[in-house]
Formats: structure tokens, sequence, C-alpha cells
């Protein structure tokens, strides 16, 4: 149970740490001035996405909300079986940004569970995040680095039949 506390932990910190960025943006960008952090690379623009990434699906924010809620909801559950440092990190990096989009979608304007993302980072004219775009991207890249190595959420070692085939433990065919 002291790794579901630690996800918890970390999920509260990408949460207050994107909300109190967003509270920042809102108030120090809100007049559409652009910022310059690397030239090219990274501004800084205020904008109120209605969809998801790419501000794709902006009539159905509704959807995303639920999205996010399951999400919350689902990791809540899963991280109960921690055992892992790695699974933790990934756990409470994708709690705190599901829950901080949650709650973007369910208590900011125009209405309840309709309610705008607020972004804010400018990747060099490609796309406008948050931060807990970030760490959701982050999480998802180590999740899918865990789950490619085989390491479970328990934290026991990977029974992984290829890696036991090349290092020559098994004779006959994979199964």
């Amino acid at each position: 149970m002291r790794r579901y506390g630690w996800m918890l932990a970390l999920a509260a910190v990408v949460l207050a740490v994107d909300q109190a960025s967003k509270f920042w943006a809102v108030s120090a960008l809100a007049d559409g001035e652009r910022v310059t952090v690397i030239p090219q690379v990274i501004q800084l623009l205020l904008l109120l996405n209605p969809g998801a990434a790419f501000s794709i699906g902006e009539g159905v924010t509704w959807v995303f909300a639920l999205t996010a809620a399951a999400a919350v909801i689902g990791i809540l559950y899963v991280g109960r079986r921690l055992r892992s440092s790695a699974w933790t990190v990934v756990l409470g990096a994708l709690l705190g940004g599901a829950a901080s989009h949650l709650l973007d979608r369910l208590f900011r304007p125009p209405a309840f569970a309709h309610g705008h993302v607020v972004d804010f980072i400018d990747y060099g004219g490609l796309f406008v995040g948050n931060v807990a775009d970030i760490a959701l991207t982050g999480g998802c890249a180590l999740l899918m680095l865990l789950s490619v190595r085989g390491i479970p959420l328990d934290g026991t070692p990977a029974k992984n039949p290829l890696a036991i085939r090349r290092a020559g433990h098994v004779d006959g065919p994979l199964r």
C-alpha cells in the first residue's frame, strides 16, 4: 500500500503544478501575447482547447470528460496492486495528468463537463500543450517501455519467453 501512497503523491504534484501553471497562463497570457522561451522551438501562447490533441473532437467535449473520469477510476483501481517503483511513477504521472484534464473539463467555461483545457506551451507551431500533457506523454512512453520489457505491476522479474529462448534456456517451439 506504500507505493499506492507514492503514486497518489506524485499525481497530486502533477495536478498542482499543472493547475498552477494554467492559472498563471490564463492571467499572464490572456491578451494573446506570445512569450518566446527558446526561439523557434518553445513559445508560450494561451489556447483554450475544447477538443483532444490537436483540437480533434471539439463538439464532443463531454466524451473527453467521461474518458478522463474512466482513466482516473481505472488507475486508482489498478494502482492498488503496485509493487514496482517504475510503475508507481507511470501511474502517478498518468493519474495526475488525467485528473487535471478532468478538472478542466468539469469546471472550466463554457459549462460543466464541457470545459476547455488550458494549453499554453507552443512547440514550434506543431502543437500547443500544458504540463499535464507532458506528464501524460512521459507516462505513456514509460508505460510502453515497461510493457515491452515485460515488467509487471507487482515488480516480479519478467518471464519473457523470447528472452529465455535467446539465452538458450528453451528447447522447442515457443508457446
